[in-house]
């Protein structure tokens, strides 16, 4: 059922990890549309929010900025407009040792330190399938303990295998590069992730350069990497098989209706994988979706890419997808959004070796929040203030840094969920047309 969320006519949509939607409500939707007389919806997907009261929050806050935005523009707002507001939910997690989400006008609040046990065992919450409870079991048990022992290592690093499902149908070689986690060998993944990993308070009587307080310290952040890793499968699989069709469905019922498509994190991977599952037709003008909104994309920044820079024989998951766009591509990233541009990346390199060729792996296994699309044609533009004017095109990239106004954010992530700024709400307007000063 609808409600109002910030002055919209708002709707949730619900999946599973397998892109079902829960219940009957898309159904609900497409039948209530018919009255709204809506000319615009924006669908937006959270990230690794763990809950469906964190995703809720974000939604209410963002929604609540573009509100505001609209309503000091409301003499720029097309005669006729009038807009609702979709939020997706779909199992995702975010650890709790992690920054919350920032609110608007202040930073981040800072996470609590948990034991590491109490870490792992709220893994339990997103992952329902009896081997893989049982297997958080024992890998809570192993990292308590730390057990001064190469073998358990590699007991850890085999039970990790557990929480990743087979690869959804849409990976290819440039988004899939953490299965070094689980093929190389544990000490040099475990090592080379130690390097990057938090420190943590001392474990056991370890002392600082003991080698098995590192090594298990490496195998904490693969086990974070790997859930990241599920998380993003599961993004996937829920905009292709989940969302997509949902798009369709509406535009079926609904022909006129202009739908705007915002992601966060794995959500901006969800919402460009809807574009996978809507029909052949859904091209330039014959798509509903008017815009695309990435708010930095926890998945490669050649996605997209019709030749893949390391093999050019090979193309991005979602090559020719930006012609289902029949407006613009927009992509904030912020070089302060460590969760992208440092621990994206790390369990793709964690298994390398060749220190000296660092910063050529960093680009190859890159994101989206980082540095905005790459090997595409795209406009590199500055995140701009309220009334800026930005030259968007249909099926058009536009890179918007945000360095300026995506600052915000503790340790391990950084900024990677400071997105609620009027900036950025004045740049969905005038990416979705929603005002005509853009």
């Amino acid at each position: 059922m609808s409600e109002q969320m910030a002055g919209f006519l708002h709707w949730t949509l619900t999946f599973d990890a397998t892109g079902d939607a829960l219940g009957d409500l898309p159904e609900i939707l497409v039948r209530e549309l018919e009255g709204a007389a809506l000319t615009d919806l924006i669908v937006f997907s959270h990230g690794w929010n763990n809950s469906t009261a964190k995703a809720q929050e974000l939604y209410k806050s963002f929604f609540e900025e573009l509100r505001k935005v609209m309503t000091q523009r409301a003499a720029l707002t097309p005669a006729g407009v009038k807009v609702g507001t979709v939020g997706v939910i779909w199992p995702s997690m975010r650890w709790p040792d992690e920054a919350a989400p920032a609110r608007v006008g202040g930073a981040a609040s800072l996470a609590e330190s948990p034991s590491d046990e109490a870490l792992v065992k709220d893994l339990l919450d997103a992952y329902d399938a009896p081997e893989q409870q049982q297997a958080i079991g024992e890998l809570a048990v192993l990292l308590k303990e730390r057990p001064r022992d190469m073998q358990a290592l590699a007991r850890f690093q085999h039970l990790m295998e557990t929480l990743v499902a087979q690869p959804d149908p849409a990976s290819a070689l440039e988004d899939n590069g953490e299965v070094a986690l689980l093929t190389d060998q544990p000490e040099v993944v475990f090592r080379r992730l130690a390097a990057a990993a938090p420190s943590p308070r001392r474990q056991g009587g370890a002392g600082v350069g003991d080698v098995f307080h590192s090594l298990w310290n490496g195998a904490k952040e693969a086990l974070r990497q790997t859930t990241y890793w599920e998380m993003k499968n599961r993004a996937g699989v829920v905009g292709q098989r989940g969302l997509g069709p949902v798009i369709t469905r509406i535009h079926s019922a609904h022909p006129t209706l202009r739908v705007h498509l915002v992601g966060h994190s794995f959500g901006a991977r969800l919402v460009s994988f809807a574009l996978s599952g809507l029909p052949t037709e859904f091209a330039g003008a014959g798509s509903p979706v008017k815009s695309l909104m990435l708010l930095q994309g926890a998945f490669s920044h050649f996605a997209f890419a019709e030749k893949l820079p390391f093999d050019r024989d090979r193309a991005g998951a979602l090559a020719g997808m930006s012609s289902r766009v029949d407006g613009p591509i927009m992509v904030s990233h912020s070089l302060l959004d460590t969760a992208v541009g440092k621990l994206y990346p790390l369990s793709s390199i964690a298994g390398r070796s060749d220190a000296a060729g660092l910063d050529e792996a960093l680009y190859r296994w890159g994101a989206m929040g980082h540095d905005g699309a790459q090997a595409v044609p795209a406009d590199n533009l500055r995140l701009g203030p309220v009334g800026q004017a930005y030259p968007f095109g249909a099926g058009r990239f536009v890179n918007l840094d945000g360095n300026r106004i995506i600052t915000k954010g503790g340790p391990p992530s950084g900024a990677h969920s400071d997105i609620v700024h009027p900036e950025i709400a004045w740049a969905l307007m005038a990416g979705a047309r929603l005002t005509t000063a853009a």
